[in-house]
Order: structure tokens, then sequence, then C-alpha cells
């Protein structure tokens, strides 16, 4: 977003969320620093912009997202989290940070098997930061389930049964128990793992290789689903990103969709408008963004 010519960009903006108004600057510079205001307070990361402002991003590479791998719906769940839940964000950086310093002890053991002393501190502060995550992701995957069932079923004539189902380390029997049990559950896999982790020198325990797995029909879309099943399946996946914001919030996000329709057939293309459009003209989000039935053509209000 820089100029070919200019040494940074600068974006400004006036938003208008839960009955409050919001002024927010951004400075983008071209090594990559960021300068961020929310009504000219200091905002430490993206994270705090994401408190006024929710968004739901829709672009073409997100209806392979049932054929990627689990980093692609990893990534998923936890772009929608961070928005939703400050205690995630945090505990998700918090993770990432651990996980690379383990990551380097354990690559850096050979040479320096001193290091291995430091393993145990870093295991503990993993799991406990990890069960924060398996325990949000749970939630949401609940409601994702919820939601994308609905709208899959709309899609497909009510013709095919989609399911989400929430998959983490195989010691936590129950994703829904409270954290200190999962802390306890991540720990006995960490612990059992610790001996392949220091010959393979890589971290192999812990939620960084979590899941969402989808069914249609009882079979695994990943593998087993039509092109367009899987397309059908991923609409009702950021739709059903969509409804979940909203029920926490009250409002709806804005949805920002990157020339996605272009890549969908007709039947699809209206199936988005109308789900976007429905009867909510009056609705934030759609004030911010425009009535989508308005876009073609078929608006009545």
């Amino acid at each position: 977003m820089i100029a070919f010519d200019a040494p940074a960009a600068v974006l400004e903006a006036g938003i208008s969320a839960r009955d409050r108004e919001f002024r927010t600057r951004v400075e983008l510079y071209r090594d990559r620093r960021r300068k961020m205001w929310v009504n000219q307070v200091p905002a430490k990361n993206s994270a705090a912009l994401s408190q006024v402002y929710h968004t739901v991003f829709f672009c073409p590479d997100d209806l392979y997202l049932i054929r990627e791998g689990a980093a692609a719906r990893r990534r998923f769940m936890d772009t929608a989290l961070c928005q939703l839940r400050p205690r995630y964000a945090a505990a998700l950086a918090e993770y990432h940070r651990l996980y690379d310093h383990k990551t380097r002890i354990l690559r850096d053991s050979e040479e320096r098997p001193d290091l291995l002393e430091l393993l145990p501190d870093f295991n503990e502060r993993m799991v406990r930061f990890g069960a924060v995550l398996v325990h949000y992701r749970r939630q949401f995957a609940e409601a994702l389930n919820r939601y994308a069932a609905r709208h899959h079923r709309e899609c497909s004539g009510g013709r095919e049964r989609l399911e989400v189902t929430y998959q983490t380390v195989s010691s936590v029997t129950d994703p829904a128990a409270e954290v200190e049990v999962l802390t306890e559950q991540l720990r006995a896999h960490m612990e059992s793992h610790q001996g392949a982790e220091r010959a393979s020198r890589m971290c192999l325990s812990g939620p960084h290789k979590d899941d969402l797995v989808i069914t249609i029909d009882g079979r695994e879309a990943k593998s087993y689903s039509s092109q367009g099943q899987t397309r059908t399946a991923a609409l009702a996946l950021k739709l059903a990103e969509r409804e979940i914001y909203q029920n926490a919030t009250g409002e709806y996000p804005v949805l920002l969709l990157d020339d996605v329709l272009s890549e969908l057939d007709p039947r699809r293309q209206e199936f988005v408008l109308n789900r976007i459009a429905g009867d909510r003209c009056s609705s934030p989000a759609v004030r911010m963004t425009g009535c989508p039935k308005c876009w073609a053509g078929r608006c009545s209000m």
C-alpha cells in the first residue's frame, strides 16, 4: 500500500461500533514497521484495532480451506478468535514465543546439551497457555459446527449434512473440560513425548498441531468431497464465522469480499448475496459496506 516513490503510507478511518465513534490511524513503513492509534491512544498491536473494528475477510484462497493442510484451518480459527477474545490473542502470542524458543533449544541441543536443562520450564508454560488455546478453540468449533451445518444444508438444498469437529492432542479426552484439567492432560502428553522430541530435535506435542475435521454425510471432506462440495463447505465456514461474531458482539462484522464472487457459480453467488443481505439492510455492517441485494439489483428496501 506504500507508493513506489514514498517512504510510508498513512491510513485513517472513522468507525461506528457498539454505539460509539472511533478514530483510527495506521502508519506503514518500508521496513515493515507499523504505528497504530485508536482515538489518539497508541495501540501496541493489531489486536487493539480488532476490538473496535471486526471483520471477516473472504478471498478466493479461502475456497480451498477444506482441501489445505491443518495449518490453514488453525489460522482460520486463530484469526477469528484473536478478534473475539483478547485473552486468546495473548495466550496464542505467548505460546508461539515459547514454541519458537523450545524449537531452538531442541535444534541446538546436540552442540549445547546444557540447553536441555531449560526444557522443563518451557514445557510447563507451554501446557498452561496451550490449555487456554484448547479451551477457546473447542468453543469456537462448537459454534462453527452449529452455524456452518445450517448454511451448508441451505446451500445444498437440504441434500447434504456437514459436520465440524475439533481435533487436538490424543491425551485430551474432553476438550470441553476445565482449563485445569486440560493443563494436566497436555502435561501428560508432553511428558510422554519428551524422548521423541529430544531424539528428533523437534517440538512434537501440543495444540500447534490442532485441526478442524470437516465431514459431509459422514465422509471427510478433505479426501472425498467434490470441488463443488468443498466450495460449499468453505462458504458455510466463512458465513458461520460472521454469525459467531454477531452472536458474540451484537453487531455483524464488516464482510470483506476480495473477488470471491467471480470464483463461484451463479447458484453459490446467489446464496452468498442472500445470506449477507437477508433482511438486515439496516444493520451496522451493511450500512458501512452497502446492501449486497442492492448491488445485484434485487433489494426492495
